[in-house]
């Protein structure tokens, strides 16, 4: 199969949803060089300390700053190690030390007017890379695109969506802003003195 591969500027654009915020000069709700913490609510939490995870499950909320972020669960991996040492409970764990999050099941990130939707993302944390898949739409004011993967690179401030061959191509929708409509809210009716 072919694989399509679709980078565009205004991709990188809308996937400051998600990504480093460049429009407006934010950060990522995910980075981890963000110093604000990542409050999480759910129906159940589960903690495998053998297995360096947190689970939580049941209608996941998640947010940091103003970014929001819904699932049916969420995983958050951790490094055990802390300057070689063993840490001694996973639900203390500090976000410099997380290795991934993923999202499962309805998953939504919103911030701002930016949404992407998807069934499954995953954070990767060292590669500061997230991971978009099972029918993934990234969408801002009417502006949308859609793939069989979104892939968000942080730190390079880059954006790739794929599709998996011919049945389902990479498709976007973007909707150009009109400057001759701000030019003509600027311009003062003609016989109009200052």
């Amino acid at each position: 199969m072919k694989r399509k591969v679709f980078t565009t500027v205004v991709f990188v654009f809308m996937c400051s949803l998600v990504a480093t915020g460049a429009a407006q000069g934010a950060e990522s709700p995910l980075k981890s060089t963000s110093k604000s913490p990542i409050h999480i609510t759910s129906d159940r939490l589960e903690a495998y300390d053998d297995r360096a995870l947190v689970l939580f499950s049941g209608n996941v909320v998640a947010t940091q700053d103003d970014a929001v972020m819904h699932a049916d669960e969420l995983y958050l991996y951790y490094d055990k190690e802390k300057d070689g040492k063993k840490v001694a409970s996973g639900v203390t764990v500090s976000a410099g030390k997380i290795e991934r999050i993923e999202l499962l099941g309805n998953v939504s990130v919103k911030k701002g007017e930016r949404t992407a939707t998807g069934d499954k993302a995953v954070f990767y944390n060292a590669d500061q890379r997230i991971v978009m898949t099972g029918n993934p739409v990234m969408r801002e004011k009417d502006n949308v695109i859609t793939g069989d993967k979104i892939t968000v690179f942080l730190n390079e401030n880059r954006g790739v969506v794929e599709s998996s061959g011919e049945e389902k191509r990479v498709t976007a929708t973007i909707y150009p802003e009109d400057d001759s409509l701000k030019k003509d809210k600027n311009k003062k009716p003609q016989g109009q003195v200052n």
